[in-house]
């Protein structure tokens, strides 16, 4: 690659490459049996194997003192916590220094202890909760089944975005009909096991609250609840709040 023509290196060597006779051997040479190429194979995965042994990366574990310098590698250090107030005042902070939007989301991981006590593992779920400060006005459509003309109209007025009962069915299974989540009250279950396999999380169900007579308690939670979902077996990512 340094030299851009051959013979700059060595001057003279293509004439004598040239000059040197050739040597053609008449004897073919001895074909190694098949038993000595298994053994070469083994010997190389045996080699194989050994050589990945040994290429085992050593765990880095962090130092426990801080750094003093604004530019280090981070994992020679632990990484720093702070609590709630302080890490909502450097967010806010960072927004000034940045000129981000005022208001952006604030997100929050969460990991969970998965394990039980018969060293079994929950499997990952997910569910609506009410915080207690709503950050955003957005409102999910919630559909509500129901053939009570009491409960249906109870349903509108709590801000339903699609009353109805069996005749719906064949509107969701043609994606006619498509909303955020579904509630139903107990007496019409029976006839909406054509949809469980449609919606199936979202198929409604006394263990996510998705399935009672308190119509308008429902709404609420999936209309202005906040959903989160276990993620990677025990975390969840979610956003809580704005800057």
């Amino acid at each position: 690659a340094l030299a851009p023509r051959r013979g700059w290196v060595f001057p003279g060597l293509d004439k004598r490459l040239a000059a040197a006779p050739a040597v053609v051997s008449a004897v073919p040479p001895d074909r190694p049996y098949a038993a000595a190429a298994k053994t070469a194979k083994k010997g190389s995965q045996k080699t194989k194997q050994e050589g990945t042994k040994k290429k085992q990366v050593t765990r880095r574990w962090p130092l426990m003192s801080k750094p003093v310098d604004d530019v280090y590698l981070t994992w020679y250090y632990e990484r720093p916590s702070y609590d709630v107030e302080k890490a909502v005042g450097m967010l806010k902070k960072f927004q000034e220094l940045d000129f981000t939007y005022p208001k952006q989301y604030v997100y929050i991981n969460v990991f969970l202890d998965m394990a039980l006590q018969k060293k079994k593992k929950v499997d990952p779920f997910a569910s609506n909760v009410l915080l207690p400060y709503r950050f955003t006005d957005e409102t999910n459509k919630v559909l509500v089944f129901t053939e009570d003309e009491q409960e249906a109209e109870i349903a509108r007025e709590n801000g339903a975005a699609v009353v109805g009962g069996v005749e719906l069915i064949k509107w969701i299974l043609e994606d006619e009909i498509q909303v955020d989540f579904y509630v139903a009250v107990p007496a019409i279950m029976p006839k909406l096991i054509p949809l469980r396999n449609k919606l199936r999380r979202k198929y409604p169900s006394t263990k996510r609250n998705s399935l009672g007579h308190d119509i308008p308690k429902m709404l609420q939670l999936f209309r202005e609840g906040l959903e989160y979902m276990v993620e990677d077996e025990r975390v969840i990512k979610t956003r809580i709040a704005r800057v």
